[in-house]
Formats: structure tokens, C-alpha cells, sequence
């Protein structure tokens, strides 16, 4: 996907290598950026720290009123980004642009609640100290640094730059390697909103760039990725005790029960499984049936996978897997499952090709391998047989993973959602969760920790700050070394009798 240039010799003494970005599925040159070094990180955060005052101070309205501004100008143009998306990752536009639609969906939620969740709150200063006043109010972190994948490169990082911009932090954005352009698109449209001060800044490069923006001095990293690049994140940001937020993937699980709308839920998880090429953090990787409904249901995700192509002609429903490398794990978990005793319905061993992957669907694949245990993101599925929804449950559970999960079924839906180990469960639909601005997002397990979007998304970007003030002396001062053995035994009676009596 990138390939390094580096300057010949007599070149200017502040030339910088640099990289393309190509097409997946052409390896046409899209774009060159520099390779950022450890000193341009820091120059960047230096220059973020002067921005994130300035930010700050335009308080909750001023950062409100600019993001709407951006938001908007994200619509106008997001054809403009869409293409941008298409050439980079090879998604077709229409996918690009569902994953733009609700991140501009969230974009004006932060902006109209960010001061309401954040803003000074009154809480109760209880009996003891009833002469004080308690206030809570979310202050800004500072200046976040921001890691994005290449999978979802507008809706994943944005998710966090824009919860984070509108709690009044400045942000530094390291993109995918893969995907550099769609984040300079971002950042120079913010810039053309916000051309005071560098609020939102772009760096770019590989591995050694992220490790630098770790060890910068930013006030929190964001990272979305694998969970091995996760463990390196915090490895480097330990030494500077930065603290991090790691969304790390998954193994998303799909149960159907017996009263569930088959129809509904095999499209859904054909198209949990199938779009983006399967490369989705929170797609259907593995779908638990009751045997009741077990044949109709892989009856119809047969049917319905069996139309689905992936290609770069117009009629294609998906588009090529983005990350070279990712070809060889899809083809090795195919390969496993067929040899360990799985039948492909759908696609298979020749599904996997030099740039795109035909949709592959799996059956009696045994739970201990690699299909099933290990993240795929390619555009397969592995559908198992259950007795009833308490081994669906237990199977779904079954994994070190524990990021979405989806649930069709009529009666007990809730009820499973809830016993799901899941970050997010949408029920009779998929991935529904990720669109709603107001529900947090994010894992457990291997899948990470820390919450996007959502109360939870904006509290992330900020600390919270306690402030008491007395308002008026008060009868008793316990904070004084003039207390007296009365003014002991007053206070002595009083918590008895606020908290002595017996149950």
C-alpha cells in the first residue's frame, strides 16, 4: 500500500522522506505525504498546546457555532470526500458514504449537548456539610492525539476528534498509512473553519510516527486498531504515563432464535459479514442459529451471498481488501476451517484472490478454529447450530473479544443482549448502535477499553473538577487545630445520629 521514497543525495537539508499512498485495487499513486519525524511531532503538539487555550477559551457556544460550520461543510462536499474515501481504501461509494452520513449525524450531536453534559453541575454537599456548595464541571484534557484506522477513515477517528474538539481540546491526527489523504481532506476543511489557530493537525507516517505522538506529552492518545498495535500504543505511553483509549477490534457474534424474522436476519448478517469486504470492526464475523430455524436461515444467507461480488466495476457490491497483508490471514482461516472438517456453501478456498475475496460462508466449522477464534476481517461467516439460546449465549461469550454483537429475536431479544459480553448489542437490526450519537461506543476484553461518542465519548476528553465553597461559617469548625474535645464529641453525636442506627 505505501512505498518510501527517500531524498537523493543534495537534497535540502529540511526535505523529509515521504510515501504514497496508493489504490488498492490498482496500486495507482493517490497521493505522497511526508514521513513525519519525532521532531515534528513534538513541534506539532508545542504548537497544539498555544491552540488548545484558545480553543478552550471560545467555551461551549464558540466551539458549537465552528463545528456546526464544519459539519456543514463536510455536506456540501461529500461527494468530494466519498471519492477521496474510494480511492484510498477501495470501498464503493456508496459505502464511503454511509460511514460519513452518521459521523456528521454525530458531529451536531457533541455540538449541542457537549455544554450541557460538561458545563458546572450543582451536587449535594449532604448533612455534615451543609454550610458548602458542590460543583462538578468536565474542564479539558488539552491536547489529544488521535491514531485512526484505515478501515472506516472518516466515522472511526472522527469519532473521537470530534468529541474531543467540542469537550475544548486540541487534537493531533496521526491517519492510517493507508489512508493519509482522507485525514488531510478532514483536517484542511477544519482549517478552513478554524484558520485562527492550529485547533486539528495532521501528521503523518508509519509506526515510528504513532510511537512519537505517544511519547509527546499529549494528554491522551485515541487509538483504533489491532489488539497487538493496541499493546505497543500503551507500551509507549507508559513511559510518560499518558493515558489511552484503545478500541481493538473483534469477533462479533449474530444469534438467531426461533421466533426471529429470518429473512431480516440473514440479510443482516450477510451484510454485517459481507460489506466494507468484511472490514469491520464491529461486522458479523460468527452467527449462532436455533436449530429450529437453522436450515431456512442458511438457506436465505446462501441466496443472498450468492449475489453479492466484490470487484471494481460499478456492479460490484464490495471493493478489494485494503491491507495487502490481510489477504494471507483470510486465505489461512478458510484454509483451517475446510481442512478441520467445514463446508463452504458459499465462496472458499479460491475465494481469496491477489486483491479481492469472493463472500465465503462456512458451516460446521469447529469452534476452536482459527475462523472462529481469531478477528478474519475479510468477508466471511461461520454459521453454527444450537440447541436453544443458552448455548448460542455461551458461545457468543466464548472469546477474548468482546466488542459488538447482534441479537434476532422476538420475545427474549433484551434478555440476550444483555447476557452477551459486549461492549454494544443492536437487536433486530446490525451495527445500529454505531449510528446513535447518544450511546457509547467501545469494548472489553481484547477489544479495548474507553468509551467514543455519547456522555461517555465527550467525558473521555475531559477531567472532572470538584469545587467546594463555603458559604457561610458554620457552627462547628472541624478543620482547625482550635477544635476542642466538645466540638469532638458534638460531631460524634451527630454522625451516630445520621449513620448509628441500627437496621
Amino acid at each position: 500500500m505505501t512505498s518510501v521514497q527517500t531524498k537523493p543525495a543534495g537534497a535540502e537539508p529540511d526535505a523529509r522522506s515521504t510515501f504514497d499512498s496508493l489504490d488498492p485495487a490498482t496500486d495507482e499513486v493517490v497521493g505522497s505525504y511526508p514521513i513525519h519525524t519525532e521532531q515534528d511531532v513534538a513541534e506539532a503538539v508545542a504548537r497544539a498546546r498555544e491552540a488548545a487555550a484558545w480553543w478552550a477559551g471560545l467555551g461551549f457556544a464558540g466551539r458549537a457555532e465552528r463545528l456546526r460550520r464544519w459539519k456543514g461543510m463536510i455536506t456540501r462536499r461529500i461527494a468530494q470526500l466519498a471519492e477521496v474515501v474510494h480511492a484510498e481504501t477501495g470501498k464503493p461509494h456508496s459505502d464511503a458514504m454511509i460511514e460519513i452520513v452518521p459521523a456528521i449525524d454525530h458531529m451536531e450531536w457533541a455540538a449541542k449537548h457537549a455544554g450541557k453534559l460538561l458545563g458546572p453541575k450543582k451536587r449535594s454537599a449532604g448533612l455534615l456539610m451543609a454550610n458548602q456548595s458542590a460543583t462538578v464541571e468536565y474542564q479539558p484534557l488539552g491536547v489529544i492525539g488521535v491514531i485512526g484506522p484505515w478501515n472506516y477513515p472518516v466515522f472511526t477517528p472522527l469519532g473521537s476528534i470530534i468529541y474531543a474538539l467540542a469537550a475544548g481540546n486540541a487534537v493531533v491526527f496521526k491517519p492510517s498509512e493507508y489512508t493519509p489523504g482522507v485525514g488531510k481532506w478532514l483536517v484542511d476543511t477544519f482549517g478552513d473553519i478554524v484558520p485562527e489557530h492550529p485547533v486539528l493537525q495532521l501528521i503523518t507516517g508509519f509506526g515510528e510516527t504513532g510511537a512519537a505522538l505517544c511519547r509527546s506529552g499529549v494528554d491522551k492518545i485515541a487509538f483504533t486498531g489491532s489488539p497487538g498495535t493496541g499493546r505497543k500504543i500503551m507500551a509507549a505511553c507508559a513511559e510518560t504515563l499518558t493515558p489511552v483509549l484503545i478500541e481493538a477490534g473483534g469477533k462479533d457474534a449474530l444469534l438467531v432464535d426461533e421466533d426471529a424474522d429470518v429473512a431480516a436476519a440473514a440479510d443482516a448478517a450477510v451484510w454485517g459479514g459481507m460489506s466494507n469486504a468484511g472490514q469491520t470492526c464491529v461486522g458479523v464475523e460468527r452467527v449462532y442459529v436455533h436449530e429450529k430455524v437453522y436450515d431456512e436461515f442458511v438457506a436465505k444467507v446462501v441466496e443472498i451471498a450468492g449475489s453479492v461480488r466484490s470487484g471494481s466495476d460499478p456492479e460490484a457490491k464490495i471493493g478489494p481488501i485494503t491491507m495487502p497483508g490481510q489477504l494471507g490471514i483470510i486465505r489461512r482461516h478458510i484454509a483451517d476451517a475446510l481442512a478441520r472438517g467445514g463446508r463452504a456453501l458459499v465462496g472458499g478456498a479460491d475465494a481469496v484472490g491477489d486483491r479481492y475475496v469472493q463472500p465465503t460462508v462456512l458451516v460446521d466449522v469447529p469452534e476452536d478454529s482459527e475462523a472462529v477464534r481469531e478477528e478474519t476481517f475479510g468477508p466471511t461467516l461461520t454459521i453454527a447450530k444450537v440447541r436453544d439460546m443458552d448455548e448460542a449465549v455461551a458461545k457468543a461469550n466464548d472469546t477474548k473479544y468482546g466488542l459488538g454483537a447482534t441479537v434476532f429475536a422476538k420475545r427474549r431479544g433484551m434478555e440476550l443482549a444483555r447476557r452477551l459480553r459486549s461492549g454494544m448489542t443492536a437487536v433486530n437490526a446490525v451495527i445500529s448502535f454505531a449510528a446513535i450519537p447518544s450511546l457509547p461506543f467501545g469494548g472489553i476484553g481484547e477489544s479495548g477499553f474507553g468509551r467514543i461518542h455519547g456522555p461517555e465519548g465527550l467525558k473521555e476528553f475531559a477531567r472532572p473538577k470538584a469545587i467546594a465553597r463555603q458559604k457561610f461559617r458554620p457552627p462547628m469548625v472541624l478543620t482547625s487545630f482550635s477544635r476542642t474535645a466538645k466540638t469532638d464529641a458534638k460531631v460524634a453525636k451527630l454522625i451516630t445520629m445520621l449513620h448509628g442506627k441500627r437496621k
